[in-house]
């Protein structure tokens, strides 16, 4: 028993795919925050775009 748990301990296979999944949840947390925060003024940059393309077809 002493011998399986020291062997449960000491194995690391399973580490590197953990670090990784832990990072990409982290890196998809920041990622949905950013979208959050700024999607209001991209949404505003995306307007006025649109909004000088009506100009400009509106003009010719």
């Amino acid at each position: 028993m002493k011998n399986m748990l020291a062997r449960f301990l000491t194995e690391e296979s399973g580490q590197g795919m953990t670090e990784y999944a832990l990072i990409l949840a982290l890196v998809s947390i920041v990622a949905i925050g950013a979208l959050i925060g700024l999607g209001g003024k991209v949404k505003d940059i995306f307007k006025g775009i649109t909004d000088k393309m009506g100009e400009v077809g509106e003009g010719s």
